[in-house]
């Protein structure tokens, strides 16, 4: 009976309205302005993933956002409640982007010829060869979709060799701060 009546109050609390019911239908058009993540990066090495979005489109986009599926990867170990591993741990998400989507970050509205700025501070705990692919998108619901101003999809990848060894760092006694040579640690 608890159940029951629980079940029936999140029911009219949720107002019975779908999710994507104010998202505006139809296509935009965007243009990547920049899509910058180094290309070599060792373990433990911050680093800044930045992609920038220009509304190309005479409409006001409903909520712009950048979709990362590869800063983890899958384990291809059985019996793992959840296969997920980091490749990068996200210090810093783009402020403000977070959103209840998984490896989604959206920045809100975006009016025609403006242009907004997702940044990522990231830093590498998985050596190799890894492909980050990222997407761009108009809303988080499906039917407001980003696409580049001649029909492609505004998406793209990065090839980022990560070493296994950290680079060498060490503190300037001076200042307190941190100075990173480009060589691994021994």
């Amino acid at each position: 009976m608890v159940a029951v009546l629980g079940m029936g109050a999140m029911a009219s609390g949720c107002g019975g309205k779908r999710q994507d019911a104010n998202e505006p239908a139809g296509t935009f058009a965007v243009q990547v302005v920049k899509a910058a993540f180094p290309t070599n990066q060792a373990i433990a090495q911050p680093s800044t993933m930045t992609i920038q979005v220009r509304n190309a489109d005479s409409r006001q986009i409903p909520n712009i956002g950048v979709t990362v599926d590869s800063f983890t990867h899958l384990a291809t170990q059985t019996g793992l409640a959840d296969r997920r591993r980091p490749v990068w741990i996200v210090d810093t998400p783009p402020k403000g982007g977070d959103v209840v989507q998984n490896d989604t970050w959206a920045l809100g509205p975006l009016a025609p010829g403006a242009t907004r700025t997702f940044v990522w501070h990231v830093t590498a705990i998985d050596p190799g060869v890894h492909t980050v692919r990222y997407r761009v998108v108009a809303g988080l619901n499906g039917k407001a979709r980003a696409q580049l101003e001649g029909g492609a999809a505004p998406e793209g990848t990065f090839t980022v060799n990560v070493i296994g060894k950290p680079l060498s760092a060490r503190v300037d006694p001076e200042t307190g701060k941190v100075i990173r040579s480009q060589k691994p640690v021994d």
